[in-house]
């Protein structure tokens, strides 16, 4: 199995299918994955399988490596599209991600101010209010919800916490009033006798009419691109996210689909 662990606290710059050339920071240790998730198609592998030995990042490390890499690529005459918070897990789980947001923005201003801040999370921490005011002042506020089924989450997504609800995060999400985009992942395939489908109306209608609530920005919806750590998995096919993606539109939000 091919597993992906990524430098940290910088590395890239990258393609991102969604957001273009991608410089990506990654607040987490560069030898394994610390997640609030253990997603069975996350590219980092199982967290079981890739336990870090060393600390995160500091802050001041951060924007160190930042400024010096955002210099190099300006003095090269390069410029990302974005500066995407990525990684080895979910980057809002660092205690000083508010301060860190601070010093990227900064940064990109001053070497960089076309690109785009986004920050890729898959929600657990946004009941915080630091966490969403630190969300609220990057470009791109770009948070999971792959259903709003519980079982499928617990089944799929594996949050670490006994005490995660997804109605709770939608709640949390509608306190964004728009300044974020959805991320989505549709997969097929069956784990341990469940069925990871959820392409299917059981599955996106509920769905849907959690995003009128939530009133995001836009929708993103993709499938698996890489090999996951769990091989029984399946791309959900071009025609099935298309008409997802059109049923999004339909209810007044723009869609874009990643194959």
């Amino acid at each position: 199995m091919s597993t992906i662990i990524y430098p940290s606290p910088i590395f890239g710059p990258v393609h991102s299918r969604r957001l273009g050339i991608s410089l990506g920071i990654n607040l987490q240790p560069g030898d394994g994955k610390l997640c609030s998730f253990d997603c069975v198609y996350c590219e980092c592998g199982f967290n079981a399988d890739h336990r870090p030995r060393s600390r995160r990042p500091s802050r001041e490390e951060v924007a160190l490596h930042l400024r010096d890499k955002l210099k190099e690529m300006r003095d090269n005459g390069q410029c990302p599209d974005v500066l995407t918070f990525a990684g080895n897990g979910e980057p809002t789980a660092h205690p000083d991600f508010p301060g860190i947001i601070d010093d990227t923005i900064r940064l990109r201003d001053e070497f960089a101010p076309s690109a785009k801040v986004s920050v890729l999370s898959n929600s657990t921490f946004i009941h915080k209010p630091e966490i969403r005011a630190a969300l609220m002042r990057v470009d791109n506020n770009i948070l999971k919800l792959d259903t709003v089924d519980n079982d499928y989450i617990r089944l799929v997504d594996r949050p670490t916490s006994s005490r995660y609800d997804v109605s709770k995060i939608v709640a949390d999400m509608q306190k964004f009033e728009g300044h974020l985009v959805i991320q989505t992942m549709f997969l097929k395939g069956e784990i341990d006798g469940g069925d990871t489908d959820n392409t299917s109306d059981r599955y996106v209608l509920p769905w849907i009419e959690a995003l009128k609530q939530i009133r995001p920005r836009e929708v993103m919806i993709y499938t698996v691109d890489r090999e996951t750590p769990d091989l029984r998995l399946r791309k959900a096919t071009p025609e099935e996210l298309d008409r997802i993606c059109e049923m999004v539109k339909d209810s007044g939000i723009p869609c874009s689909a990643s194959y």
